[in-house]
């Protein structure tokens, strides 16, 4: 063997970078892989949602992504100067659509208990995907992680006791293997891991250009006789969805004639695109692997699951299998938890994906041009421009809703830990840093620090009481922010650590 790592990573993305500082960060030895010589700067993803904007916050990026989020709003600000604004307060776009139908601020119930304690991560969403790989990509050079491009992976072979991993001539032997290396999975093939769905019927293209012709075009999300067109939130970015089946050839370049002739069908407005900086093609292609483990090979963000970019799922939900999975394998690979606990992945991540899948599919149905779907369209708008739908729909889509089936009635287990301001001038995101799990005790408990102290090489342990009043209540936070127990169920507390933290040292 030319080397030996705990972990190899195939994919330098941002689901890879994020899952190999997850592994760092708990001591592990990663190595990452990359077939591109270069980061990838085509368009893709334009924001990013709460759980993963807390992911990252809990590792103290926030002030990198209060820059970079200031920095996209001067850019949205640019296109919006000149434009018309509604008068109506309640016609301010809520950031986000069902459809392209848009969701208005104004119909948004911000006093709903969902949007309470999110932190102040949350407030910094407006990050496209390229900006949050560049984060990562620091933060894994921060924390040695090496990352090795124009380096494909070409086989593997898995004994039951560790990978041998052949990465284009030179061979590494990994206790595992985890492919990030997207949709068209290398690792995923190779394995054999099985990949129902459903085929795909639209062809989108997205592009960021230069372009003349198109200064009466409307901006926001349009519906069309002809199909779905996105002009902005920043200058020359636009977007069309036709619904006459997949593109012939999705490696072919996308060119400006061809941007031009899909905007001209679907707007009817003719333009003339001078630069093409960055464009793609896409399609509704929605499928997943029904289990994300396959003995010592994981899969995680678009290699485990594929789906349309309508409401800007696809980065999120691989961040989020990249939290959930880091801090697990790296329990399992020091020794500290059995293998079972990989068990877990694919029970609390393959619902969140399930539902992903669901909700891109419905909104293709939405999208479609045939008269009964219009008319189910013209129905839907009806239905969410109301304060109840809107807010509903505002909560799936941000993901305050996420929570995982841990085994509990209380509200609290299994989803995110509220984050708010402590008397030490801290915030209960502020102690994650480390990758560590916290006990958050406002009552400074003696016989809760006594229980816990077995685990304190893996629990830190906060007695802070909040800021502002409110029920004192204990809880035990997993490292990847999920709430795996509450003092108002008093029993239970060493299950949870068991289950979570594994044997005591």
């Amino acid at each position: 063997m030319d080397e030996t790592r705990d972990v190899v990573v195939a994919g330098a993305g941002p689901v890879g970078l994020m899952l190999a500082c997850e592994l760092r960060l708990a001591g592990v030895d990663v190595l990452v892989v990359e077939r591109l010589a270069e980061p990838d700067t085509t368009i893709k993803a334009g924001a990013i949602n709460v759980p993963t904007a807390q992911a990252l916050g809990r590792r103290g990026l926030v002030p990198e992504l209060r820059a970079a989020h200031e920095a996209a709003l001067a850019r949205m600000g640019q296109m919006f100067a000149g434009a018309a604004v509604p008068t109506a307060p309640r016609r301010t776009p809520a950031g986000a659509h069902f459809a392209g139908i848009m969701l208005w601020a104004g119909n948004v119930d911000g006093a709903d208990p969902a949007f309470a304690d999110l932190g102040p991560a949350a407030e910094y969403r407006f990050l496209d995907q390229q900006t949050i790989e560049a984060v990562l990509a620091r933060r894994a050079a921060d924390l040695g992680v090496p990352v090795r491009r124009g380096v494909e992976l070409t086989g593997f072979d898995d004994d039951g006791l560790g990978v041998t991993v052949d990465c284009g001539g030179h061979t590494v032997r990994a206790g595992w293997l985890v492919g990030c290396d997207g949709g068209r999975s290398t690792v995923r093939k190779l394995a054999g891991f099985e990949f129902p769905g459903l085929g795909p019927e639209i062809t989108g293209r997205q592009a960021l250009v230069e372009m003349t012709g198109a200064e009466n075009v409307p901006l926001g999300w349009h519906t069309t006789p002809t199909g779905i067109f996105v002009n902005g939130p920043q200058p020359g970015r636009i977007l069309t969805v036709e619904l006459d089946g997949p593109p012939a050839d999705r490696t072919n370049p996308v060119t400006a004639r061809e941007l031009e002739d899909s905007f001209e069908r679907v707007t009817g407005v003719k333009v003339q695109i001078s630069t093409v900086v960055s464009a793609t093609r896409f399609t509704d292609n929605t499928r997943q692997v029904p289990d994300y483990r396959s003995g010592r090979v994981l899969l995680a963000g678009d290699a485990a699951h594929v789906h349309s970019p309508f409401g800007g799922q696809g980065l999120n939900l691989g961040i989020g299998d990249a939290v959930n999975l880091g801090w697990k394998l790296a329990a399992v690979i020091r020794g500290r938890s059995p293998e079972t606990l990989l068990d877990t992945y694919t029970r609390e991540r393959h619902p969140i994906g399930a539902w992903v899948l669901d909700w891109t599919r419905a909104q293709i149905a939405l999208m479609r041009t045939d008269p009964r779907s219009r008319a189910l369209r013209a129905v839907t708008t009806d239905l969410l421009d109301t304060p109840a739908a809107t807010t509903q729909v505002v909560k799936k889509l941000s993901g305050v809703l996420h929570r995982y089936d841990l085994g509990s009635a209380d509200p609290l287990v299994g989803a995110a830990t509220p984050d708010f301001e402590l008397s030490d001038d801290t915030s209960v995101s502020g102690h994650f840093a480390d990758g560590r799990g916290v006990l958050l005790d406002p009552t400074d408990s003696p016989a809760l620090r006594a229980q816990v102290e077995p685990w304190a090489d893996r629990i830190r342990i906060v007695t802070a009481k909040p800021a502002q009043p409110r029920e004192p209540l204990s809880l035990l936070i997993r490292p990847d922010g999920i709430v795996a127990w509450t003092s108002a169920e008093p029993h239970g507390l060493e299950q949870a650590l068991t289950t979570w933290f594994g044997s005591p040292a």
